[in-house]
């Protein structure tokens, strides 16, 4: 069960997917049930748990009117043989859901009705931990009636506890929605009132920001129900600038937050954590699993904060990290969790071992050195997981770290979020195995559950050089985004080792990297309909240490050369969304040059105008950075699950996945992108639950004809650029005739859970699940020594759909 009216809907539409993903097998048949922002239940196919978010279909199921009224509900969820909730926050957690399927007899995973009811509310969670001993911190409960709030309760709860700071968030949400800080009562006051309209909650917990050591932990039920803390993962954040461990923080990998796991506490305090962590668990009435957060305090007393009834199941998430640090797979750990309500109902499951014998080894590399390399460790590891469900190839995870190393990962360290964090695990992997293995022991003796389902025996990492990996390797699966894995400077290592390889050969993959050289390659081509934008090269390094009036100018003429108002500016040289911003005056690009050639990571949303989020920058200031027009296109609004198409120049942006061989090569069908700000954030882009495209465009704004002009149109583009394997092209698109504006051509996309090509490739004419477009990718790849990879292998399965 997923979806739900919080506003975590998104990251539960994640957990089911990833659910789904990691437990398909023979012996489990799946039916996701989705439940839209009002509560309304549809059965959902498998291939719409794959879309981005839940706005990339709820406008389509509103229309389609196949609701699942409650009586029907309850009979189809009666008819198997366990529910498995993936709902989080309100509804899902709160006691609600649980309360249905207490009601009508149906057995499910995870607390029961009171239980969530108790633990969840923040406030009555509190409460419940003072008067039964635990340690609590000052709390004060607003609550939003029609008669309005007492601004007193604030302003005295600040001067009781003499506050300089506080966190403000909602007592009955997920814990990293809608939570804040605030420095004095009236502030604290906006922020509960902002909870309150943005429709979170109207009960508001205000509480003292606490100093000290946030940690998050996983309990599991062993076999004689029994509750057991695993090894808890100690979250490092940097807390000067009044920040907290947001939504962003938690699922999109960035270096601004770092997991520890096994965490930097003495051993005592870990061992204090656990056995207070499993007595909140019975307290509470919990069972199965949940996940709880907490805090180690200055003073060494451990808070408890968070409790999670349902815990998040993303591709690396806590659940799965912690798991596997006792050998579990993300299947082994699902298919306990699904036993242990079989055996409620008296039902079995077996322990599912898949053999691969007689599979093609794949190597496939990721991480690297660039802004992307973040998306680029979701991507490889997304796409390891994915093979792993292959029934043609063999799949090993490898991590390109800043050195240049490569590292081969072993399944437990596979789970952390960045490059530089996996990599500090793989280079001490030996003194973390030392510290993890009599604490893996201990915990596994207190489960007591077959040791069949520890099914990961390798603990320890291996370095080798790039030359030594590519050397070794059989075939190479290039998951880098930016650098040389996009540049062709890989690819040509591999072409020279004659080792065989997924993508374009080094001369397509370096000029789709450079956006000036591909605008370039497509001239001559305006008369088939397919269009570049004009483009203004600048040195940033030359305009080092110019004066204002001096920018003015370089503003006055670059408006000049492009005849527009505003800009998009670019390094010409990384991934689709580095370094990509747009420029209303010559303010912002002082702004935009200060932070660029000041080599910093980032620059903060709101420096520049109607900049709505973070912008990512190349870890290194470039060479050249481009400037093009900004150009206007359609607005498209998904209201109340409605679109809403507002013309205004007859272009719409889009984006569109190819594949096959060079030459040769198939254009999907194109995703509308539906960015919040001037253009698509990294968020948007990659992490799950955020960004919304609609695929394919509807009809009704977008003729089914027009539709196919363009595919031709992106097909002559991608085969003019060479591109081998498979790739995609941002391009402007004109609704009216199908022609393109060219943006950018990535022949690396990124290959993240939710990104957007696996939904072109599930709503071709003959629907390709995720495992089989890789598949498909590994057939075509460019081999200087054979044809092609696929001559020696059976066609792509169509039995695996994982």
């Amino acid at each position: 069960l997923c979806g739900g009216p919080s506003f975590e809907r998104g990251i539960s539409l994640n957990s089911a997917r990833s659910a789904m993903d990691n437990l398909q097998a023979s012996d489990i048949e799946i039916i996701p049930i989705y439940f839209d922002q009002h509560n309304t239940a549809y059965e959902l196919s498998r291939p719409q748990l794959y879309s981005n978010t839940p706005s990339d279909f709820d406008f389509k199921l509103a229309a389609e009117g196949k609701t699942l009224p409650e009586d029907q509900l309850i009979q189809r969820l009666k008819g198997v043989d366990v529910v498995f909730p993936a709902i989080h926050g309100k509804f899902g957690e709160d006691g609600e859901l649980q309360e249905l399927l207490e009601e009508n007899q149906i057995e499910f995973i995870g607390s029961g009705a009171g239980a969530c009811r108790d633990s969840f509310d923040k406030y009555n969670s509190t409460k419940i931990l003072a008067a039964n001993g635990f340690h609590t911190i000052p709390s004060a409960l607003v609550e939003f009636t029609d008669e309005g709030i007492d601004q007193t309760e604030m302003q005295d709860f600040f001067r009781q506890h003499q506050l300089n700071r506080v966190v403000v968030k909602p007592a009955r949400a997920g814990s990293s929605i809608g939570v804040f800080t605030a420095s004095t009562p009236r502030e604290a006051l906006r922020q509960a009132k902002k909870i309150f309209n943005q429709g979170i909650d109207n009960r508001i917990v205000i509480e003292p920001f606490v100093a000290g050591v946030e940690f998050t932990m996983i309990i599991l039920e062993g076999d004689k129900n029994q509750p057991v803390a695993l090894i808890p993962t100690e979250v490092e954040i940097d807390y000067s600038e009044n920040q907290i461990f947001d939504y962003r923080k938690k699922y999109l990998p960035t270096r601004q937050v770092t997991w520890h796991s096994p965490p930097r506490f003495a051993p005592e305090v870990t061992a204090k954590i656990k056995t207070q962590g499993e007595q909140i668990f019975k307290l509470f009435g919990m069972r199965d699993v949940a996940r709880f957060d907490g805090w180690v305090l200055e003073n060494g007393e451990i808070w408890f904060s968070d409790f999670n009834p349902i815990s998040g199941m993303e591709q690396n998430s806590f659940l799965f990290l912690q798991a596997a640090q006792l050998g579990m797979s993300r299947e082994d750990v699902l298919r306990y969790l699904i036993s242990r309500g079989c055996q409620r109902q008296g039902h079995s499951l077996s322990i599912n071992h898949q053999a691969k014998s007689n599979h093609q080894p794949v190597n496939i590399i990721f991480g690297g050195d660039t802004a992307e390399r973040q998306v680029s460790v979701m991507s490889g590891t997304n796409v390891w997981l994915k093979l792993c469900k292959s029934n043609l190839f063999d799949p090993e995870p490898h991590l390109l770290d800043n050195r240049g190393d490569v590292w081969h990962v072993p399944y437990c360290l596979t789970m952390h979020h960045t490059v530089e964090e996996m990599a500090g695990a793989c280079q001490n992997s030996k003194k973390l195995e030392a510290k993890i293995a009599p604490l893996r022991t201990e915990i596994k003796n207190q489960l007591g559950i077959k040791e069949d389902y520890y099914t990961q025996k390798n603990f320890i990492a291996k370095k080798s050089s790039l030359d030594d990996f590519i050397a070794s390797s059989p075939l190479v699966f290039i998951a880098l985004h930016g650098g040389i894995g996009e540049n062709g400077q890989l690819q040509q290592k591999l072409e020279q080792a004659s080792t065989p390889y997924t993508g374009s050969d080094s001369v397509a993959a370096a000029l789709c990297m450079d956006k000036f050289k591909t605008g370039k390659a497509l001239l001559g081509l305006e008369n088939q309909g397919i269009h570049t934008l004009p483009k203004l090269l600048t040195n940033p390094h030359q305009l080092r240490g110019a004066d204002q009036e001096q920018i003015q100018e370089v503003w006055k003429r670059i408006l000049s050369r492009l005849k527009c108002h505003s800009v998009i500016v670019k390094p010409i040289g990384d991934g689709c969304s580095a370094g990509i911003a747009r420029l209303y005056t010559s303010d912002d690009l002082i702004k935009y040059l200060r932070f660029l050639l000041g080599g910093f990571e980032r620059i903060p949303s709101g420096t520049l105008k109607d900049q709505n989020s973070i912008i990512e920058l190349p870890t290194s200031c470039p060479e050249n950075i481009m400037f093009e027009k900004f150009v206007e296109t359609d607005q498209v609004l998904i209201v109340d699950n409605e679109i809403f198409w507002k013309p205004k120049t007859g272009w719409i942006e889009v984006t569109i996945g190819v594949y096959g061989e060079k030459g040769n090569l198939k254009a999907m069908n194109p995703s509308v992108t539906i960015a919040s700000g001037s253009i698509l954030s990294v968020e948007e882009k990659f992490q799950g639950g955020t960004g919304v495209n609609i695929t394919p465009p509807p009809t009704k704004c977008i003729p089914k004809e027009v539709t196919k002009s363009a595919k031709k149109r992106l097909e002559t583009v991608a085969n003019r650029l060479g591109i081998n394997g498979f790739a995609r092209i941002d391009a402007f698109m004109n609704i009216k005739n199908g022609e393109l504006i060219i943006i950018e051509a990535n022949s690396i996309p990124g290959l993240t859970p939710s990104t957007v090509i696996y939904h072109q490739a599930l709503a071709e004419s003959e629907p390709m699940y995720p495992t089989q477009f890789l598949e498909k990718i590994l057939s075509n790849c460019s081999n200087p020594t054979t044809k092609k990879v696929s001559s020696r292998l059976p066609s792509p399965s169509t039995s695996c759909q994982g």
